[in-house]
């Protein structure tokens, strides 16, 4: 198979969909890489690595868009890179749809087969390709919203953990899945007093038996939610419904019971955020502020560390694509639940149930692509 990568271009995007080390795999195994010059240069891979691995370099996006016939990515194809797919070309990548109607509308109009890292599954009920990013943007999250809390920035002033004689800055984190875990770890070792809410007992009585002492654990109901927000210096939405947008759990309203120079991190931004007042923004400009409390609500956030998030994803990615290239997507997929799980949109229908009703299209079942 002919598998290409690609540049990112969305906005401080530095990860790129195949490392140097990927792409030798796949040429070992007698498949052809083509890579878009400079596709690595984020992570400080020279295009001399690539095709030192057996990669071809090609001068553009658009040649590789053409030729290849599965496109290995990491964030959502722009709409630059939409326009360059064509029917029954492989996407495999990121895509978050339910909160993005013209990106789905662009991969129906396609007739690409388009499958999304973020709803694999694996064996446990898990999400394999996303949980590495999760861990990243969850410990992420506090590193921002200590940098936010600083008055320059904004914030109300406060050092997370404290100092001697006087108290840590609060933290709640709403969600204790991969990323609400990941957060509270770095929150609860730099010192702060931190509370995780969640609605599943037996997640908080796991994270309970976890942290001991070093955080608390609070039953996410609307009271509860409501008193740990308003008493909180910094806010983590770590809250995630695979596939489909996620719940708006912090209100407008709730806003105005805040300390001033709160800080908001909304890690659930890519779908669709779970604070009322979230909007997605960038690396390049990261906060805004409503009635005075800051938001932080990166889309991207583990493109900062490029290299870390890069190699991480494709210690994950790189066995499917390996499946995919090696039977051709139909057969990968018949033989994979877990990979056919991934199937979002082909050959112009959308194949995930959640996708296709949060945004109103008709939902054909994965399974029927493969039959």
């Amino acid at each position: 198979m002919i598998v290409g990568t690609v540049r990112e271009i969305k906005n401080h995007e530095y990860r790129v969909g195949l490392t140097p080390e990927s792409a030798r795999e796949l040429t070992s195994h007698g498949h052809q890489v083509l890579v878009e010059q400079g596709a690595g240069h984020g992570i400080g891979a020279l295009d001399a690595e690539y095709e030192n691995a057996g990669a071809e370099l090609v001068p553009a996006a658009a040649e590789v868009f053409e030729r290849a016939e599965m496109i290995v990515k990491v964030k959502e194809p722009q709409a630059v890179e939409r326009a360059m797919l064509r029917e029954g070309q492989i996407l495999y990548t990121y895509l978050h749809l339910a909160p993005d109607p013209e990106q789905t509308k662009d991969l129906v109009k396609s007739g690409a087969i388009c499958i999304a890292y973020e709803t694999v599954t694996d064996d446990d009920g898990g999400l394999p390709l996303l949980k590495p990013m999760s861990q990243v943007a969850g410990r992420m999250s506090i590193q921002a919203g200590a940098t936010a809390l600083e008055k320059a920035q904004g914030g109300r002033g406060v050092l997370l953990g404290g100092v001697p004689g006087v108290l840590p800055a609060k933290v709640a984190v709403i969600g204790g899945g991969v990323v609400g875990f990941n957060a509270a770890q770095m929150a609860a070792g730099l010192g702060a007093d931190v509370t995780i809410l969640d609605r599943n007992p037996a997640v908080l009585e796991k994270l309970a038996i976890h942290f001991e002492s070093r955080a608390k654990t609070r039953f996410s109901s609307v009271a509860n939610l409501a008193d740990s927000v308003a008493d909180a210096d910094l806010v983590i939405g770590a809250v995630l419904i695979p596939g489909a947008a996620a719940p708006k759990l912090v209100t407008r309203e709730m806003l105005g019971t805040m300390l001033p120079g709160a800080v908001l991190v909304d890690v659930a931004i890519d779908q669709g955020g779970c604070f009322e007042t979230s909007k997605a923004t960038t690396h390049a400009d990261p906060t805004y502020t409503v009635d005075g409390i800051v938001h932080y609500c990166v889309a991207n956030m583990p493109g900062a560390v490029c290299r870390t998030s890069t190699y991480a994803l494709n210690n994950v990615t790189l066995p499917h694509a390996m499946r995919i290239a090696n039977k051709g997507w139909k057969q990968a997929l018949a033989d994979d639940p877990h990979l056919l799980a991934g199937l979002n949109v082909w050959n112009g229908k959308v194949t995930y149930e959640a996708v296709a009703r949060d945004l109103g299209y008709d939902y054909v079942p994965a399974e029927e692509a493969v039959a």
